[in-house]
């Protein structure tokens, strides 16, 4: 069952487009992870999604409901665990889970035993009497989860929780996203570590430029590259038609894609063996070429044959 759907959604910043006519589902109890290079619309849909922003066109359906007609109602059962830390430095960790607790409605009775219960789960317990600023940047992010998760939300936005931070805190924050999709709840994940998409994500959108460029699970936009991409530059602009004629004809080329002098290459077979027999053949039919790249079939290898650029571009 879906429990999010964007139908054509479009945001205009002064006749910019941020985000540009994506459409797009995400099921109950998956881990959605949503990848982009710096400017590609990643924040903007965010805020979209967790009611925080009016799309200029579309409809944003949460659980049924109209966002735009509803942002109050969709915002209750919405958790965003934004990028920067969205508390108040000078109070406890106790004191600040309470306080945002009780803008929620929640009783004393029971909101208490949340915030002892969401300070357990994120490893503060033995910290929650001290004040936040005294906390370090990887319990920070952690207890921002926790304030997150105060209304038991149905649907939990991550905006790169993990930047900058301990490996014993990243560690953490990965089992709270087991334990949050174990209890059926729905992560919407971003991310610059391509390693955290792979392992952590059902599936993932690719957007660039404002436009969802792929989506699918992990594994599946993996087999796009088959056993991975060898790219390479040539030396002069009459080299390019004959040496897109000869890869071709080669049997464990999958694709052929070029841009200006630039060749890239999906190969069917062992990569290894695959540029021996490429780069034997360009150089018998007199073809130079430079700046040889390999890249393995991995979730960044994807990334880059679609938006060209790196992550943290």
């Amino acid at each position: 069952m879906n429990i999010i759907e964007l139908e054509n959604v479009e945001k205009e910043y002064a006749q910019r487009k941020a985000v540009s006519g994506i459409s797009l589902s995400i099921k109950e109890g998956e881990v959605f992870g949503i990848l982009g290079p710096n400017g590609a619309g990643k924040t903007t849909t965010l805020l979209m999604l967790s009611a925080q922003l009016q799309p200029t066109s579309g409809v944003v359906w949460f659980d049924q409901v109209d966002l735009t007609k509803n942002m109050k109602k969709v915002k209750s059962f919405v958790g965003v665990v934004p990028q920067d830390i969205a508390l108040y430095s000078e109070l406890s960790g106790f004191d600040n889970l309470f306080f945002f607790g009780s803008l929620y409605g929640i009783k004393r009775k029971e909101l208490k035993k949340r915030v002892h219960s969401l300070l357990d789960l994120t490893g503060l317990s033995d910290r929650a009497s001290e004040p936040i600023s005294q906390y370090s940047g990887g319990m920070k992010r952690r207890i921002n989860i926790a304030a997150a998760l105060l209304h038991d939300p149905k649907v939990v936005l991550m905006d790169e929780p993990t930047v900058g931070i301990d490996p014993q805190s990243r560690i953490k924050i990965y089992e709270l996203i087991e334990m949050l999709k174990k209890e059926g709840k729905t992560v919407i994940y971003t991310t610059h570590y391509m390693e955290e998409a792979t392992s952590l994500c059902d599936r993932v959108a690719i957007i660039d430029h404002g436009k969802l460029l792929m989506l699918d699970k992990v594994a599946d936009l993996i087999d796009t590259v088959s056993a991975g991409i060898v790219e390479f530059q040539l030396r002069s602009r009459d080299q390019l038609e004959p040496a897109v004629h000869y890869i071709s004809t080669l049997p464990f080329v999958k694709e052929v894609e070029t841009s200006e002098l630039k060749v890239m290459v999906v190969v069917t077979t062992n990569i290894q063996e695959a540029i021996g027999t490429l780069m034997n053949g360009l150089q018998a039919n007199s073809i130079v070429i430079d700046d040889l790249m390999i890249m393995p079939p991995n979730l960044e290898t994807v990334f880059l044959r679609l938006t060209g650029k790196a992550l943290r571009e």
